[in-house]
């Protein structure tokens, strides 16, 4: 093999190299939007997941609220009807 035919084998794998190396980078660079693309797509979909969850918590601690709200005013009403029941029975049993 003379000199000018080795140039022009080292010069073809050369250029298969380089074009095998471009292949590479254009399948990087696919690879690499759709990554981002996903990354895209999934940061969507915990923004929305969060702001669900924000408005559960919101709309939970009013449900709390209202609940504890309620409690209150039937301990508030048990009561009086147990003070009220304590005071008729006492009034009965002065009254004999």
């Amino acid at each position: 093999m003379t000199s000018e035919e080795r140039f022009e084998r080292i010069e073809h794998v050369t250029a298969g190299l380089v074009e095998e190396r471009r292949k590479d980078r254009e399948e990087f660079r696919a690879l690499w939007r759709d990554t981002q693309r996903q990354l895209d797509r999934l940061t969507d979909r915990v923004d929305a997941i969060a702001n669900h969850l924000d408005s559960f918590i919101q709309e939970t601690a009013a449900r709390d609220r209202e609940t504890d709200r309620r409690f209150r005013e039937t301990d508030e009403r048990l009561d009086k009807l147990v003070s009220a029941m304590g005071e008729f029975i006492a009034s009965q049993t002065r009254g004999k």
